[in-house]
């Protein structure tokens, strides 16, 4: 009895020390998690919201506002149209890929990034799809994730992990979570120009890069470091142009979208809380390789809680909203109407929207 039971825990060392896994885990410092204080204090703002019913889809990850209608970007592939006059939700095209972001050009075609196909362009007039990028110096971009517009029509856009594909990972939650245990610093901001189909590189080694908004003016744009917690600003004009700054940091969540709002607001979702786990382990790399090798319910996951923030092209925070409950949870980010503030999230079964005056917008 006592050799089997030393050959089982033999195994079972041997496993956990051995057994290969996808991720080499780099060491870091995570900053020291400071969690719901100051700008951040826990409230129940979102406690307030109205749920919309998506009925046989869910994660609505990324929203867009075409001629008073909005688009979303669901887990099944579908981009649904809802009418905010009739309340009516409809599914419009099918990218049979993995839609994230959205966004909207001057001639009123919708762009898609998509973690499986690429930066897409959907006519609205026919529905028909096209593949605007999907590869940089030949080589196919896997995770293309947030993607904004500036006023030369230039589409910035992220391509989150280089290392970690989400179609070849067990698609784009379960890529995500292999990237930021690595750590490696495999995410990049691109740039692409409808004028001559070029697709150029803006950062590299940027930690699960996500989220994507380009200033009103077009001066610069700003890109979510998941993995690290923070958000950098890219100066695209004037005396800083080429430079990036990290305006933000040490969040008590992980960003995900950022999504242009009004009156100089950018909006950001933060999809989970930061786990104490990942934070305790980030300079520990070995153990990190063994937390992979356990079973997933035993390594850091999203856990649900409801969080967006506004803040300004400085990076100072305008307002916070939550539900410590999660009732509408892993929020990716939000998007304004006239009326509304409209909430997306990665795993929600249902769209989410909260009025603007409840959100004190």
């Amino acid at each position: 009895m006592l050799r089997t039971s030393l050959i089982i825990l033999a195994a079972i060392a041997g496993y956990l020390l051995l057994w290969p896994v996808p991720v080499a885990p780099v060491s870091w410092n995570a900053p020291i998690n400071a969690g719901y204080v100051g700008d951040f204090e826990q409230n129940t703002e979102l406690e307030k919201i109205e749920i919309i019913e998506l009925h046989d889809t869910h994660g609505p990850e990324g929203l867009a506002l075409i001629n008073g209608e909005i688009y979303a970007a669901t887990r099944e592939g579908w981009i649904l149209r809802y009418n905010e006059t009739s309340g009516e939700v409809s599914k419009w095209v099918n990218t049979e890929g993995s839609p994230l972001g959205l966004a909207v050009d001057a001639d009123n075609n919708l762009l898609i990034a998509d973690a499986y196909k690429g930066v897409l362009s959907v006519s609205l007039s026919s529905g028909e799809i096209t593949v605007l990028t999907d590869s940089y110096n030949g080589v196919p971009m896997e995770y293309v994730d947030d993607l904004d517009v500036a006023a030369d029509g230039k589409i910035y856009f992220s391509d989150a992990s280089t290392k970690f594909g989400a179609q070849r990972n067990g698609g784009t939650y379960a890529a995500s979570l292999l990237d930021t245990m690595e750590h490696g610093g495999h995410g990049r901001l691109m740039v692409y120009d409808p004028a001559d189909q070029s697709t150029q590189l803006v950062m590299d080694g940027l930690n699960f890069a996500n989220g994507v908004a380009v200033a009103e003016d077009s001066s610069f744009v700003l890109v979510n470091e998941t993995g690290s917690y923070r958000i950098h600003k890219y100066w695209l004009a004037g005396e800083k142009a080429g430079q990036s700054d990290v305006i933000i940091d040490n969040l008590p969540g992980f960003p995900d979208n950022v999504v242009r709002g009004r009156d100089g607001r950018f909006w950001v979702g933060l999809v989970s809380p930061r786990s104490k786990a990942l934070d305790d382990l980030s300079s520990s790399p070995m153990i990190r390789k063994i937390v992979q090798r356990l079973p997933g319910f035993m390594r850091p996951q999203a856990v649900p809680y409801s969080h967006i923030v506004a803040i300004n092209g400085e990076g100072e925070v305008i307002t916070s909203l939550q539900d410590p409950n999660g009732e509408h949870h892993t929020n990716t980010g939000a998007m304004e109407t006239d009326n509304w503030l409209y909430i997306s999230s990665l795993h929600a079964d249902n769209l989410a929207r909260i009025s603007r005056e409840n959100a004190g917008i």
